[in-house]
C-alpha cells in the first residue's frame, strides 16, 4: 500500500494544477510546523 503523501499525485487534475498545489501545501506546513497542511487528499499533503 501507498502513503497518501505519493497517492495524492494521482488524482484526476491537471500536471500544473497539481503542482502549484504541492507548492502551497508544503509551504502551508512548513510554515504552520506541522506535519499536514489542512487539505487532505491534495497533492503535498
Amino acid at each position: 500500500m501507498l502513503p497518501a503523501s505519493i497517492t495524492n499525485w494521482r488524482g484526476p487534475m491537471p500536471f500544473r494544477q497539481k503542482l502549484r498545489l504541492g507548492v502551497r501545501n508544503n509551504l502551508i506546513k512548513i510554515r504552520r510546523r506541522q506535519s499536514c497542511c489542512g487539505h487532505p487528499g491534495e497533492p503535498g499533503c
